[in-house]
């Protein structure tokens, strides 16, 4: 197929550095990524390579001027991102970037991976969603910043952050304290992303008034809970009982996210009850199941290698089993 010419003409006034980067750093990431040519002179960039890559480079391009002319600025972390997008084509790099769930202290909270934002999607359109995957890919934390956001929006009254305590037996019971301060640890990364969202006086005396909560899953028994978000975290190290009794929780005006890794359960013995209840569950109407990966890690890059490669153990593992 012959190559083919395309020439784009940046608006006047955009700064050009902040389209290519310092140094045209920016602009070095993308000849490295595609096989077509790329030159610049003045405001015009020009695109010769294969009619498909061409379009493709073109498109980034376009994506990349929407993207400065909203303020929004580019990294090297972010245009990597938005270069898998366009070829996964699930979603533009503008719609993901645009979708600010909550900003607090100048700081935006927004998906930043195309299933990130298929997450938060399905948070918006179900009753009860489920993210599953693995560390890092932002389940809980997206998550919170809806809550938050809903909270501050009345369009519920009250948050409910809860989780399983695994231990909450014999080695629970030798720990010093009152019950609360024993499970307190295991409630603590919960009140971490919460005051990464939230004022840290503001969401005590939210606490105070019983419209945040966080308790531990055993204390969700014999409750109905209207009006609220409630978040389950670290689900897979429910019980099959333990996920029906909380699911069965459920009140009127209520939306609930259950996130959890399937692949890090803790229970000392029996099935979890997120391996379990997707098999139940799969075809009920009001209900999402969301699937995040390692692209969807968005710590250090060093984190997606690590899940990249306990992935391919796992598999190597379970081929030599069958064959």
């Amino acid at each position: 197929m012959e190559p083919t010419q395309i020439r784009l003409v940046v608006p006047p006034e955009l700064n050009m550095t902040d389209l290519l980067g310092q140094g045209d750093g920016l602009l070095r990431l993308i000849e490295d990524q595609f096989e077509s040519a790329i030159s610049v002179r003045g405001n015009q960039i020009t695109i010769e390579g294969q009619p498909a890559e061409g379009q493709a480079v073109s498109s980034l391009f376009t994506e990349m001027i929407s993207l400065v002319e909203k303020g929004e600025r580019l990294t090297e972390e972010n245009l990597e991102r938005s270069i898998d997008m366009l070829r996964s084509g699930e979603c533009s790099p503008s719609a993901l970037f645009s979708d600010v769930l909550l900003t607090h202290k100048g700081k935006a909270l927004r998906p930043k991976t195309a299933g990130q934002k298929r997450y938060v999607d399905a948070i918006r359109e179900h009753t009860v969603t489920f993210g599953i995957g693995p560390a890092g890919t932002g389940k809980t934390y997206l998550a919170m910043a809806m809550a938050v956001d809903a909270l501050k929006r009345r369009e519920i009254g009250r948050i409910i952050l809860t989780r399983p305590a695994v231990e909450a037996g014999e080695s629970l019971g030798y720990l010093p304290g009152t019950l609360f301060e024993k499970v307190d640890p295991y409630l603590r990364p919960l009140y971490d992303a919460l005051f990464d969202m939230m004022d840290i006086e503001k969401s005590q005396q939210l606490m105070d008034r019983g419209v945040i909560e966080v308790a531990p899953l055993a204390f969700m028994r014999g409750r109905t809970l209207n009006d609220s978000f409630i978040i389950l975290d670290e689900a897979q190290n429910t019980s099959p009982e333990q996920m029906k009794m909380f699911l069965t929780r459920l009140g009127f005006g209520s939306k609930v996210v259950i996130t959890g890794d399937v692949t890090q359960v803790d229970l000392p013995k029996g099935v979890s009850g997120l391996k379990q209840v997707r098999e139940i569950l799969t075809d009920v109407p009001g209900v999402a199941f969301c699937e995040l990966g390692s692209r969807d890690v968005v710590r250090h890059k060093l984190v997606q290698r690590i899940v990249n490669a306990y992935h391919l153990y796992e598999e190597a593992k379970a081929d030599a089993r069958h064959g």
